[in-house]
């Protein structure tokens, strides 16, 4: 049985539990699989289409957008699914519980997911522990991508003391190491995406990172994740900034704060951001502007609103090197990731 069959079977079951309920219910049930060693003879693997992006070798253009396994428990499981990377968080400093339940919810009629988790993970001590006890890392079997944030009490002007914190936590294992500033399910975070705020930032991390290259002896390019909700001025500002601070990726887009495309739908009004296919073009805006504003100084990943193999194809057209996915896993299942990586193949 193909997994397309498997998974429209599967997903009535898990459309009927809590959206929360069934994001744990099926990492849990795909890492018990994956331990039998079943995962990769359900799921029909992606031909090889090596692309090299940040000096690093991804094996496909299709990755694993942060968020969907925030504490990097279930990488071997997700790697299953034929990733050509993974990239889990966000993480914080110090452990927290994220924001009151209920926190997530789908809007089917608009192929949509409205979260507002708010970076609940369990700190960065426990999270590079489950990344190390990875089969992933352990046998280097793929690019894995470790994503940091701030604690929602870390006052905002404190805020660059957290990601320092948890780039150089993190530095030794990762492939490359993303800086999440564009989550609005953390206060004042998207501040950081403006003006003397960003270069401050972006001016501290880019310092660490040489400091910890020297002393790992090796190089990991750091990436900037963006929101979708920014003027032109804004992007262009931000592409200045992230040229004139050498960041080696940024990945646009995060989710947005709009509900245009939702407006009257059930759970449309709950507050959060907004995924999946009301994102698409919001995402494909800004790598639009960004392609304009870089000219290829730096590769841009695309993500936001794929739920088909088009969908990945039109971020490409865009600008984008690679894509990421995640909404569009919980509406079409894990053929997806082939699906867009037939669509992409060179």
């Amino acid at each position: 049985m193909s997994d397309k069959f498997l998974y429209s079977l599967a997903r009535p079951a898990l459309f009927s539990m809590d959206a929360e309920s069934a994001h744990h219910f099926t990492l849990d049930n795909l890492k018990r699989l994956s331990r039998l060693g079943l995962m990769r003879t359900i799921v029909q693997q992606p031909k090889a289409d090596p692309r090299t992006v940040m000096g690093l070798l991804f094996k496909n253009p299709v990755g694993l957008a942060a968020g969907l396994d925030k504490d990097g428990a279930y990488i071997d499981a997700l790697a299953d699914l034929g990733f050509g990377s993974i990239e889990v968080g966000t993480v914080t400093p110090r452990a927290q519980p994220g924001n009151p339940k209920p926190r997530m919810f789908r809007l089917p009629a608009a192929h949509g997911i409205i979260n507002r988790m708010g970076f609940n993970n369990g700190g960065v001590d426990a999270f590079v522990a489950n990344v190390q006890s990875s089969r992933f890392y352990q046998n280097k079997e793929g690019v894995l991508g470790l994503n940091i944030g701030k604690n929602a009490d870390t006052p905002i002007e404190r805020a660059a003391d957290d990601y320092l914190h948890c780039l150089q936590k993190v530095y030794p294992y990762a492939s490359y190491v993303t800086v999440n500033i564009s989550s609005p399910n953390t206060k004042n975070l998207r501040q950081l995406q403006g003006g003397s705020e960003l270069d401050g930032l972006l001016a501290q991390l880019k310092d660490a990172q040489g400091r910890l290259a020297d002393q790992h002896k090796r190089y990991v390019p750091l990436a900037l994740k963006i929101a979708p909700d920014m003027d032109e001025e804004q992007v262009k500002n931000i592409a200045d900034a992230l040229v004139r601070h050498n960041i080696d990726g940024v990945i646009a887009t995060n989710t947005t704060l709009s509900r245009s495309a939702v407006e009257g739908m059930q759970h449309g009004a709950e507050a959060g951001g907004l995924s999946g296919a009301p994102v698409f073009e919001l995402s494909n805006r800004v790598i639009r502007l960004l392609k304009a504003e870089l000219g290829g100084a730096l590769p841009i990943i695309g993500v936001g609103g794929i739920m088909r193999g088009a969908d990945a194809k039109v971020k490409i057209d865009a600008g984008a090197q690679l894509v990421q996915l995640y909404s569009g896993l919980i509406y079409a299942g894990p053929a997806l990731v082939r699906d867009c990586a037939d669509a992409m193949r060179k």
